[in-house]
């Protein structure tokens, strides 16, 4: 059969762009088994959807709130801002994670990384029960978060006052962590919804400065998607990364979906030659997350609609951001255990 030059030189460079296509690996290094009504789909569908999705570790944690139903509410919310009901801190959500993971067969469990996230971080006492935690379940705790500080309008819902990255109760956490030897996944809005600038960014700084010895992830870069839907792109998040990864080596940052866009791919999905050049910069800071709560069938999504961002990067680059970086970040103990 006659085949056309061109169209040959077609196939063969098709052909040559497939076999180069790279075929990634993850850690997803931010997902909750429960939602924030502390239900789950379990266990095996969460492991089915990581096979699926080549996902081999996953940071395991709860939702450190519950959503209430409120009496005035005639129909159950799905989602903790679908009313106005408010949210109380649920210690509880850690036994239903360490339950789930100690069911697995010990082949599977290598897979979870579970994270600590059920305390108040206004509470003083709190530094205690997570000691309590560590200490009733020895070497299953790999780290502790999210942590809820400054969360949108979920901040507004939650019972009680504000919490603040850098107030007395968590600054009793980070002095356990350090001692534990434990990441700390925060969730600290860089900025509100209003404030064209780094509003709350000293809150964040100040625990990198003065807890050198803790590994902080820093969740979304400090952005969420209602700060988009009001400000659409902050300018300022870029620079002041910049300037972050370059002063504190303790800080890592998870790049999970609220990220994505309009940060690391542009509205055409192409991806930011801006944020290449930081990732390259700091190679193993950087991390990928899904942030799903609770089901499971959009993880391979999730982790997938960051390949143009991982394409663009060196390829050694590209794999450490997919699913080493995370695990270089867990206890010292633990990864050797990851690499045995």
């Amino acid at each position: 059969m006659f085949i056309h030059r061109t169209v040959l030189a077609a196939m063969l460079s098709l052909l040559s762009v497939c076999a180069q296509a790279r075929d990634y690996r993850y850690s997803d290094a931010h997902l909750h088994y429960v939602d924030f009504f502390q239900e789950s789909e379990g266990m095996k569908p969460l492991l089915q959807a990581m096979d699926v999705g080549r996902i081999d570790h996953v940071l395991i944690s709860g939702i450190p709130v519950a959503k209430k139903w409120h009496e005035d509410e005639p129909k159950r919310p799905r989602y903790y801002a679908g009313d106005d009901g408010g949210a109380y801190w649920y210690s509880a959500t850690d036994v239903l994670v360490a339950d789930a993971v100690k069911r697995l067969p010990a082949e599977q469990r290598k897979r979870f990384h579970p994270f600590l996230s059920g305390f108040n971080p206004n509470d003083k006492n709190s530094d205690a029960h997570i000691r309590r935690m560590l200490e009733l379940d020895p070497g299953l705790w790999q780290g502790i978060g999210e942590v809820f500080t400054r969360h949108d309008d979920l901040t507004a819902l939650t019972y009680g006052e504000t919490p603040r990255a850098n107030n007395e109760a968590m600054t009793r956490i980070y002095h356990l962590a350090a001692e534990y030897d434990l990441p700390v996944l925060l969730h600290s809005n860089i900025t509100s919804k209003r404030e064209r600038n780094p509003l709350y960014l000293a809150e964040l700084e100040e625990p990198l400065r003065n807890h050198p010895h803790v590994r902080f992830i820093w969740a979304h870069a400090g952005t969420s998607m209602e700060i988009h839907r009001h400000q659409q792109k902050l300018d300022f998040l870029l620079p002041t990364l910049e300037r972050l990864l370059g002063e504190y080596p303790n800080l890592y940052v998870d790049l999970s979906w609220s990220v994505l866009q309009p940060y690391l791919l542009d509205a055409d999905g192409k991806p930011d030659a801006r944020w290449i050049e930081l990732v390259s910069r700091y190679p193993t800071r950087f991390m990928l997350g899904s942030d799903v709560v609770g089901k499971f069938d959009g993880l391979r999504e999730a982790m997938q609609a960051f390949v143009p961002f991982l394409d663009a990067l060196p390829e050694k680059v590209a794999r450490g951001v997919a699913r080493d970086n995370f695990l270089a970040v867990l206890p010292r103990q633990r990864q050797a255990a990851v690499r045995d």
